[in-house]
């Protein structure tokens, strides 16, 4: 995740554009999905989680989440900082209650997943630190045991305001569909790149929740916030396809706790400590061996109407 949402106004003229592709748009997500999810994603893996005795190497990919920024204890990038409560150390202090934990936190800040969106952002003036692709993944210890990716929310973002700034034109629809697609062939090439690295790795995903119902989002007329829980559903959905590869996905967009006030922080985009504890809790069952899988479908993809 992202520090905050740039404040861009709409260009003139295009607000009329911008509201009937939106209408349009409401008609085609009503009747079918944007997405194709037949696509193909990495190799298929068998890799399970660590034994219950093993000692593990985690390395958290990720943004200002991966760094617990809305927590009361955040952390600066690439130091492990123990008492940490964001998800990541809360986490590696977890597991270290029945096995030994080292830990690599590559959350970088303001960082967004593909490399294709990082430069539509800068085009339309949207400060990104860079993306996980190529500041992230290369620099994944090759002993890795556990890997978490967290990314997309600033994605989401920087296309909503690549949107307001004009830049879809009058075809909304084949906007947010070109972006996802970028999206889920820049997680493909993630994917791909941390299995090379580390192949031994037990990979998590953390797909996006539905930020449109996020609490900062409400600065937004009806119709942006429409736009955004469209793009954040098609973002979660390329980081779901990507079970099919055998990883496992964390569900956050159908998690009801991810859009409970008591949650998130003051922001009303990041978690607090209880959102953070909360996700460290549901990772640390999944490498205990608890099974995890994303819905199709559920009340929050819809939230915003």
């Amino acid at each position: 995740m992202g520090v905050s949402m740039k404040n861009v106004s709409m260009h003139p003229g295009g607000r009329l554009a911008y509201s009937l592709g939106l209408f349009l748009l409401g008609i085609v997500i009503a009747g079918c999905e944007l997405l194709d999810k037949t696509k193909s994603p990495t190799a298929p893996s068998t890799i399970t989680p660590p034994a219950a005795d093993a000692p593990i190497s985690y390395t958290a990919l990720g943004a200002s989440d991966a760094n617990g920024v809305g927590a009361s204890v955040s952390c600066a990038p690439f130091l492990a900082c123990d008492n940490g409560t964001g998800y990541v150390p809360t986490l590696a202090r977890q597991l270290r209650g029945s096995r030994e934990v080292t830990l690599m936190n590559l959350g970088i800040p303001a960082a967004v997943l593909s490399p294709a969106i990082e430069t539509l952002a800068r085009q339309h003036g949207r400060e990104v630190t860079g993306n996980f692709v190529e500041r992230e993944m290369p620099f994944v210890p090759r002993d890795s045991t556990l890997v978490t990716i967290s990314g997309g929310a600033n994605d989401v973002n920087a296309v909503g305001d690549a949107m307001l700034d004009g830049a879809a034109g009058t075809d909304i629809t084949g906007f947010i569909d070109a972006q996802a697609r970028a999206f889920g062939a820049d997680y493909d090439r993630l994917v791909r790149g941390v299995r090379s690295r580390a192949p031994s790795a037990f990979i998590i995903i953390l797909n996006v929740p539905n930020l449109a119902a996020f609490p900062y989002a409400a600065r937004y007329p009806l119709e942006h916030r429409r736009v955004l829980q469209t793009i954040a559903v098609a973002f979660s959905r390329e980081a779901n396809r990507q079970a099919g590869s055998g990883i496992v996905v964390l569900d956050l967009m159908c998690d009801p706790m991810m859009y409970s006030p008591g949650s998130l922080a003051s922001d009303g985009f990041h978690p607090n400590d209880t959102g953070y504890a909360h996700i460290a809790t549901r990772l640390a069952a999944i490498v205990n061996g608890a099974s995890s899988s994303a819905a199709t479908s559920c009340g929050p993809m819809t939230a915003v109407r």
